[in-house]
């Protein structure tokens, strides 16, 4: 579970293709404190497992599955993610409760600065529509933020001069991918308004 407070932005070192899945090795500084094999970091939103690390950095392993539901397929040497260690019990909530399950790949469509912020206007697939709400919270790369204005394809998010400086979210072009997870409250209510189960015999 993560919180969407992004704590530094790594740099990846290494990408290496293996049968059935991509091991990356990132150079990070923070995130290193406490690290052990084992532990949970977001990667741009998506949650991986550390199997190795280093003065330097750490190594995660991305399957087949999260290549295809996440830009991380797309990792080259040099490129710069925004990173954050699983919450620890007790710890601040100071975005929301963020899964590390990313629903999909969205688009920037429109980008446009202004002296106190920059209005990023983002496309998304039709499946995720209903889970976006106008002042509801999502997660664009790992990044939580809360949605000025939803239409049936697109949404709205105005980012803060600090989180431009401590993300990648600045980097950000028309055009770039990116990773999107909605609201799991959301999710758990349609799943119960929509299950019809069926009774099983015991």
């Amino acid at each position: 579970m993560f919180t969407g407070i992004v704590e530094e932005i790594g740099v990846v070192r290494s990408v290496q293709q293996r049968a059935g899945y991509q091991q990356t090795t990132v150079d990070a500084q923070r995130v290193l404190e406490d690290v052990r094999v084992g532990d949970s970091i977001s990667l741009d939103g998506a949650c991986h497992t550390v199997v190795g690390f280093d003065g330097r950095g750490f190594t995660v392993e991305s399957v087949e599955e999260t290549l295809r539901r996440t830009t991380l397929s797309r990792l080259r040497v040099g490129s710069r993610m925004n990173l954050e260690r699983s919450l620890k019990v007790g710890d601040r909530l100071g975005g929301h409760f963020v899964a590390g399950h990313v629903a999909g790949v969205g688009k920037v469509l429109k980008r446009r600065a202004s002296s106190d912020q920059v209005v990023f206007q983002i496309g998304m697939g039709a499946d995720l529509t209903p889970y976006v709400a106008e002042k509801g919270s999502i997660a664009v790369d790992g990044i939580s933020l809360t949605v000025v204005s939803v239409s049936p394809r697109e949404f709205t998010v105005a980012v803060i001069p600090h989180t431009l400086e401590v993300t990648t979210i600045s980097e950000r072009r028309v055009g770039d991918p990116v990773n999107l997870e909605v609201d799991m409250v959301a999710r758990y209510i349609e799943r119960l308004t929509t299950f019809k189960g069926e009774e099983q015999p015991l």
